[in-house]
């Protein structure tokens, strides 16, 4: 009993000194040195201040913000919704939502690989026109059976995403091209080949988009019935879940993942240590373009089944910032992607339920890009406000 007694005055008394001025200096310093914990309050903390923002807003143009933003969420599958159509409930609003952000989840990652050895990939978009075109012309229009033509449709997509990809970490290494300039060079170079093409060979005249891919080809199955309930069962996402595993294994548990996230942090000095900045440079793009070229198949192969000419998909560039809120990790990504793209999602049924314009979404979701963009610069103010608090707390005698 007394141990008791005493381990809750312990306890108490804890408690009440986090919340002193002198606790929560000590505590703000610890946090401050604990990469995990910013890893998941810094984008939690991007995505309230944007909720807040919005409901602001929701609140200027005369809107309920607590309907809007809850229909919103019953629109992704997030929720339920009051009532569903014929052979529809949630678990049907949230497949169709994991079909929807597979493809963001793959470019993030491309874009979270790019980030470990230090190189900025920008060009995803461009590799997943690419990609997605090439797969299309080469088995989506062929006569293939799905046994041969998904798996198919996922090599050659992956094939080519590497070998762009390493191509500007190449040429980056070998000429210092920066790769920017050359994911934004090379996006509108993919780009406007794959319009000829469709205009020329692959038009659909009445959509103005290329003809689409035959469903042995797609990476989603529609309409399946899952106890009298109709579901689309999306084929990337299990690849998906596989692929991750791999990539989070490679790059935190091996021996080449460790020397390109050593680049990453230092050329110069992984250099000096006999680590191949060459190398590491390359092999980075080459698996971050792998990974566009994934994203470019179950986007064009899967969550549409057509490409619209004249347009590079927003995903590639909406996947920087889903990397910088997911705090590149492979787990804070799918939370993140699922939370974009369910936002986008559930736009529609919120203009129904609430009479919101399907913009609010995406006025929110720029914020909270916005928000996510200066977690960098967050961590890097923590970090320096720490150390001050961390000298005067030394001098105190209290640290």
């Amino acid at each position: 009993m007394d141990k008791i007694s005493s381990f809750f005055k312990k306890f108490g008394l804890g408690f009440v000194h986090a919340f002193t001025k002198n606790g929560a200096r000590v505590n703000f310093v610890k946090l401050s040195k604990n990469r995990t914990a910013l890893a998941f309050l810094l984008p939690i903390t991007a995505i309230i201040l944007s909720f807040i923002l919005g409901s602001i807003v929701l609140a200027l143009i005369g809107a309920d913000p607590f309907k809007a933003i809850t229909s919103m969420f019953q629109g992704a599958g997030f929720l339920p919704k009051a009532r569903y159509g014929g052979g529809q409930n949630q678990f049907s609003d949230f497949m169709k939502l994991l079909n929807n952000a597979t493809p963001l989840i793959f470019a993030s990652l491309a874009v979270s690989v790019a980030l470990s050895a230090g190189m900025f990939n920008i060009g995803i978009s461009g590799v997943m026109v690419l990609s997605g075109f090439i797969s299309s012309v080469l088995i989506g229009y062929s006569p293939l059976p799905a046994v041969v033509a998904r798996p198919a449709v996922l090599i050659i997509c992956l094939i080519l995403g590497m070998g762009a990809g390493a191509l500007v970490g190449f040429l980056k290494y070998k000429f210092n091209i920066n790769e920017v300039v050359q994911a934004i060079m090379f996006n509108y170079t993919f780009m406007y080949i794959t319009n000829y093409f469709i205009y020329k060979f692959f038009l659909n005249p009445e959509t103005r988009s290329s003809v689409v891919v035959s469903d042995a080809a797609r990476l989603t199955i529609a309409d399946v019935k899952v106890g009298g309930v109709e579901i689309v069962v999306p084929l990337g996402f299990i690849v998906l879940i596989a692929v991750a595993v791999i990539v989070y294994i490679f790059l935190t548990r091996t021996k080449d993942g460790f020397e390109m996230r050593a680049v990453g942090l230092n050329p110069r000095c992984a250099e000096y240590v006999g680590i191949s900045v060459k190398k590491n440079v390359i092999l980075a793009m080459a698996i971050s373009g792998a990974l566009a070229g994934l994203a470019g198949a179950t986007f064009y192969l899967g969550a549409t089944n057509t490409i619209k000419p004249e347009t590079l998909p927003s995903t590639g560039f909406d996947a920087i910032a889903v990397c910088l809120l997911g705090g590149s990790h492979p787990i804070g990504i799918f939370l993140a992607s699922l939370l974009i793209s369910g936002m986008t999602t559930g736009g529609a049924y919120m203009q129904a339920r609430a009479s919101v314009s399907t913009q609010v979404p995406s006025l929110i979701i720029g914020i909270m890009l916005i928000f996510a963009a200066c977690t960098a610069f967050m961590r890097y103010y923590l970090q320096k406000m720490s150390l001050k608090v961390e000298d005067n707390l030394k001098k105190e005698g209290l640290l």
